[in-house]
């Protein structure tokens, strides 16, 4: 039986347990603390900073996969030195430790994406500032944001005194976009890859809230371009396991790279009632170096509503109540602002009333108690 560990016990290796199940692979997870999302399949509980622990726990894998993208890049050099098998591997996972390496990588290879520089202090601002277009501009902490984290929209060169006293800031144009989309593929080792047709991800307050897939109007062209942009990226990265780039879609229909996430994402959770394979089974499936399932779509069309508060059982039955068709993820996590503690799928025919009927249940599960 196949052997994998994911380091991470949050709610992507949570959803990976049943998918391990189906295909007969072992799952193992290094969580951060006891009572994690994924406690069911979790060995350990430990620091993934520590690689002394991380490798005591790789012991009799056959790979090591993640949950998150925080372990450190050395850290995980020191595992591929010591004959860890780690998928995506530390070369491709370094790209999003740091987001002015990731522009540089799609820069070289010849990705379109905004207008970007960086400043490491206030004598580069100004330069940095006109190359992408002046203002407002957009400024990014390289490292450590997420979901809408460390990330800010800049009207004049003081709104980053502060975080230039901490380090370099990455500086991008304000992109004029009609809408965001996620390109979400998986790829082997032997280079076989399988893109999903393009999704529609909608923002509140900088954290996914809906996804719509497949992404409604996109010609034929469109399509067919998404998918060469995933694959030069998942081919020029040598990524192992699923891949979501994030895009901007302009007013004329092409495309620009925001972000890179090489594990399960968010955008991709429809995927688990749309998709004749999930992307949790595709993603084991590409780690363990098997046959990539299809990617193929069981109905016309799917949405994805994020939970943000608490979701209890009493909201949750009140949700079935008013819409049984709508599948609830819970994460078991305690809700807090901004996070994302569950999920919501519909699918059927059209995605304009299947959004209505899991916004419907996305109200009843939020509804006060009492």
């Amino acid at each position: 039986m196949t052997k994998i560990g994911a380091v991470g016990g949050g709610q992507l290796a949570r959803m990976m347990i049943p998918a391990s199940i189906d295909l007969g692979i072992e799952l193992t997870v290094f969580a951060e603390e006891e009572g994690s999302p994924a406690s069911l399949a979790t060995a350990s509980v430990g620091d993934f900073r520590d690689v002394n622990q991380l490798t005591d726990f790789a012991a009799g894998l056959d790979v090591l996969t993640f949950d998150h993208e925080h372990v450190p890049t050395p850290v995980l050099l020191e595992l591929e030195e010591a004959g860890v098998v780690v998928a995506p591997s530390a070369e491709a996972l370094s790209l999003t430790h740091d987001k002015i390496v990731m522009r540089e990588r799609l820069r070289d290879l010849g990705v379109p994406q905004p207008l970007w520089a960086q400043a490491v202090d206030q004598t580069q601002l100004d330069a940095a500032i006109g190359a992408v277009g002046g203002f407002p501009c957009i400024a990014k902490k390289p490292v450590g944001g997420y979901d809408g984290k460390g990330v800010r929209v800049v009207h004049e060169a003081s709104d980053l005194d502060d975080w230039l006293s901490e380090g370099p800031v990455l500086l991008e144009e304000k992109v004029p976009f009609v809408r965001e989309l996620a390109l979400l593929s998986a790829r082997r080792r032997g280079g076989e890859w399988t893109p999903w047709a393009p999704v529609e991800t909608r923002q509140a307050d900088g954290v996914c809230s809906e996804v719509i897939a497949p992404a409604v109007g996109l010609t034929e062209a469109q399509r067919g371009g998404a998918s060469e942009l995933a694959h030069a990226i998942a081919e020029g990265i040598q990524i192992v396991g699923v891949l979501a780039v994030e895009v901007f879609e302009l007013g004329d229909g092409s495309l620009l790279v925001n972000e890179l996430a090489m594990r399960p994402h968010n955008s991709g959770h429809v995927l688990t009632e749309l998709s004749v394979t999930s992307q949790f089974e595709q993603h084991l499936r590409a780690v363990a170096d098997l046959p990539l399932g299809s990617s193929g779509f069981v109905a016309p069309a799917g949405v994805m509503v994020n939970l943000f508060g608490e979701v209890s059982p009493e909201g949750k039955n009140r949700a079935w109540e008013s819409v049984p068709e709508a599948k609830i993820h819970d994460y078991g996590k305690s809700a807090r602002p901004g996070r994302k503690v569950g999920h919501i799928v519909i699918v059927g025919d059209d995605s304009a009333e299947l959004l209505d009927r899991a916004e419907q249940a996305r109200d009843a599960v939020h509804l006060p108690l009492g």
